[in-house]
């Protein structure tokens, strides 16, 4: 019998069978707001396992000793809650989730809440809340903007020890050469592990090209 998603998701990321009980409890209740939030693309829950849950934990084996996240522009949770509730078991682990739609905070909130997930939830502009997060380990953010808008929003982080993990897709190479008029960054390229034209970019240091 062929091995399904879950399964297959849940043993490459060698997570409790405690944590594998929350991730369901997070699947179950973005499938029960998803009716009246559209919180995700609807086609994308019928490979949520692949989609959505693998795409967010490859993030954690690629800072395995940071415990600090900011997840900017949350929406559903994707990567932020997710990478919660995986390392809910590690000590001091935690992630704080920026999203400006209250709506979606709502859903942040009380998903987090029924998981147990060491999440904190931010309703407020990404500009609004990043200053205040200077000594975060990770910053992250998936489907929100360019690179070269990310850096913008990020650069008190990234200038001062931060690494910033940005997943993009196909027009990575695009995005890189238009921040590259803007920043000069120190970045490496990490091929996705659930698209193959996709990549994780890792940026460990930041500054304007004019500076």
């Amino acid at each position: 019998m062929p091995i399904d998603d879950r399964t297959r998701v849940l043993a490459q990321a060698d997570v409790s069978r405690e944590t594998s009980a929350a991730l369901d409890l997070y699947i179950e209740q973005l499938r029960r707001w998803q009716s009246v939030k559209n919180l995700v693309g609807p086609a994308t829950l019928k490979q949520v396992w692949t989609r959505h849950i693998a795409d967010a934990l490859q993030l954690l084996d690629l800072a395995p000793e940071a415990t600090r996240w900011l997840d900017l522009g949350s929406g559903a949770g994707i990567p932020g809650l997710i990478l919660a509730i995986a390392g809910r078991e590690r000590p001091g682990f935690a992630v704080d989730l920026v999203e400006s739609n209250a709506r979606k905070c709502a859903f942040l909130t009380e998903a987090a809440r029924l998981t147990k997930a060491p999440a904190k939830v931010y309703n407020a502009r990404i500009e609004d809340v990043v200053a205040s997060h200077v000594g975060t380990g990770i910053v992250c953010a998936r489907a929100l903007a360019p690179l070269r808008q990310l850096l913008a929003w990020t650069e008190p982080l990234l200038t001062t020890g931060t690494t910033g993990l940005f997943p993009k897709g196909r027009d990575v190479d695009a995005e890189l050469t238009e921040a590259a008029q803007e920043w000069r960054f120190v970045y490496d390229l990490v091929p996705s592990r659930t698209e193959s034209d996709a990549r994780i970019v890792r940026v460990t240091a930041l500054s304007r090209v004019d500076s």
